[in-house]
């Protein structure tokens, strides 16, 4: 009995090493609500031994595209980082950024439990900010140039690996320096949707004409890019018009050592045809195979033929889409082996415009 009569609860008896095996069980929502019950829980569940136990939890959050006019009353928000989580229906989380020391932070990207956001740090110059937002730890990387978050696709792989790619040039961040290092890029077009899979480079570019599209992976190794040499054209005789069958392809990371590439499913190859649904197909980078992952349903695809452009984001088994007017989320969700496709309702805001996100691996042990 304690001196206020009251009994102390059994798992306070327990070792420290026995609680901690029995919360690692548990998803990580549930041990964030477990830290704030109690000192005891907090100082248990936050020791350097128990944080590595703890499994990460995807999310898919989303992004706002950079904006150099803000109203009063956006300034006064609370900055905050909106995920979903797609084990629980209808769950919306929220990451408060007020710890944060600049202002306008525009969430762009995710690697390894990491945010990476633009933000302005003084009147001409912007500069990317790396954090943790469960442990409220922040790193500001070098400023840059307001037109590199105008232009630039930020691409994030291993911690303090960040790469910003246009057109024309790319800065390279690695965190062996407090500089960004600056190579040409000398890419065919813009690059759309590109992707930093380990050391590696790729994107999709239209090496077409003014009036018809006509879409190509390229690759390059980031030593390659340094090194100034050329991007490599990836494709096979085999592949046949696989480029030529999507309207307005984009790429999203997927599982282990493979890519998504998404768009709609033309229903001819007339130069304006009209698409049927949205197919997913699925690159294996090791044997440069693709196969069909998933094609939408016809029913909800109803709901974005009226829109003349859609956004994909996500990653892994997960992509979500989004369009005007549509007011939620369509969730590709692969993650049990069996494609399934549903809705998300509750978007943050006024949900009618278009939706930008990534995959963000919410976890405690990553350090910025």
């Amino acid at each position: 009995m304690n001196s206020g009569g009251a009994e102390t609860p059994a798992i306070y008896q327990l070792s420290q090493d026995t609680i901690q095996q029995i919360f690692s069980l548990l998803p990580l929502r549930e041990i964030v609500i477990s830290k704030s019950v109690s000192k005891f829980f907090n100082q248990t569940l936050s020791s350097h031994s128990f944080l590595p136990l703890i499994p990460s939890l995807p999310l898919l959050a989303l992004r706002s595209s950079p904006s150099h006019r803000h109203t009063q009353q956006q300034q006064q928000q609370t900055p905050t980082l909106h995920a979903f989580d797609p084990n629980l229906d209808h769950k919306w989380v929220r990451f408060p950024l007020d710890f944060l020391p600049l202002q306008a932070h525009h969430p762009v990207a995710s690697s390894l439990g990491l945010i990476y956001l633009w933000a302005d740090s003084q009147s001409s110059t912007k500069s990317l900010l790396a954090c943790n937002p469960l442990t409220r730890s922040y790193k500001i990387l070098p400023h840059l140039g307001s037109a590199w978050s105008r232009h630039g696709s930020v691409l994030v792989g291993s911690p303090n690996r960040v790469l910003v790619l246009t057109e024309l040039a790319a800065l390279y961040f690695s965190g062996d320096s407090d500089t960004w290092l600056k190579f040409s890029s000398n890419l065919p077009s813009k690059p759309r949707s590109p992707l930093l899979i380990k050391d590696t480079i790729i994107a999709l570019c239209d090496v077409g004409s003014p009036w018809r599209a006509q879409w190509k992976l390229f690759t390059i190794t980031l030593q390659s890019l340094q090194c100034k040499s050329q991007w490599t054209c990836l494709e096979r005789v085999e592949w046949g018009d696989v480029f030529d069958i999507l309207k307005r392809p984009r790429l999203v990371k997927g599982d282990g050592n493979k890519i998504l590439m998404i768009g709609g499913l033309k229903s001819s190859f007339l130069l304006n045809s009209s698409c049927t649904t949205i197919l997913i197909l699925r690159l294996d980078l090791e044997t440069l195979e693709w196969d069909e992952a998933g094609r939408m349903p016809v029913q909800m695809f109803a709901s974005f033929q009226e829109s003349s452009k859609f956004k994909v984001f996500g990653g892994g088994d997960r992509v979500c889409f989004s369009a005007k007017r549509i007011g939620k989320l369509a969730l590709w969700d692969n993650s049990k082996g069996k494609a399934e496709w549903k809705w998300i309702e509750g978007v943050p805001g006024n949900g009618d415009g278009l939706c930008r996100g990534f995959l963000f691996e919410a976890g405690y042990t990553a350090s910025p």
